[in-house]
């Protein structure tokens, strides 16, 4: 599929469900072209029948964002097809089952490190010279969780600290030379990773994920905020 030189362009790692979803899907109905990266193709051919039913188009990539060649690959793919993103939003994670800090299981360390710091740091400069290559500033999303702090979220919580200190690195490095780094806070949504942290919560009480996603793409596209970055 080619898209028109004018249609924006986003990766999101961690499309297949929960806000990472949501958020295609919303850029899909606004005209973006989505590459939506996933480890479950049935999910992710969930996702493409959503977008299609609404008119948007997306190109599914179900790959593991721990295996470098494949990263190696898809970034490649993106650079030979389109040449450039607009927008990168990483929201792939990954929340081990609570537990105290002492009874920590180490494959829960090994599996938070992999996806949630290493993974992160490896796809930081494979993806910096796709945004780099944009028309306009582009931007990098990522997303903080205030719920990851506190007791029996030792693992969770220690690896998606480190992720966002590298994003904030990031950021401040990239302040004049651009992309434009964003980390945003979220309210509590309905995805799976917080029902492994509170299974049986009322759902209703929650912030839609589609609620969020449509406010973000308003932050994303807005004129006010193409020149600046979060602190």
């Amino acid at each position: 599929m080619n898209t028109a030189s004018d249609t924006k362009l986003a990766l999101i790692t961690g499309a297949s469900r929960g806000f990472g979803a949501a958020l295609a899907e919303t850029l899909a109905v606004k005209g973006w072209h989505v590459i939506a990266l996933g480890r479950t193709m049935g999910a992710l051919e969930e996702l493409d029948d959503r977008i299609k039913a609404k008119g948007g188009t997306v190109t599914l990539a179900a790959m593991d964002i721990t295996q470098d060649d494949a990263m190696r690959h898809l970034c490649r793919d993106i650079h030979d097809r389109w040449g450039h993103l607009d927008l990168w939003a990483h929201t792939a994670i990954h929340a081990p089952p609570m537990s105290p800090a002492d009874h920590i299981a180490l494959k829960d360390w090994d599996k938070c490190a992999a996806i949630n710091i290493r993974a992160t740091g490896f796809l930081i400069p494979m993806i910096a010279p796709l945004l780099a290559a944009a028309p306009s500033r582009a931007t990098a999303l990522f997303i903080d969780d205030p719920a990851a702090q506190g007791k029996f979220m030792g693992a969770y919580g220690a690896s998606k600290a480190a992720q966002i200190a590298l994003a904030r690195a990031w950021q401040q490095e990239s302040t004049r030379t651009g992309p434009r780094v964003l980390i945003e806070a979220l309210p509590p949504m309905p995805t799976g990773t917080r029902a492994r942290f509170y299974p049986g919560e009322a759902k209703a009480k929650l912030a839609p994920c589609r609620g969020e996603a449509a406010r973000l793409l308003e932050l994303i596209t807005s004129p006010d905020n193409l020149q600046q970055q979060q602190t």
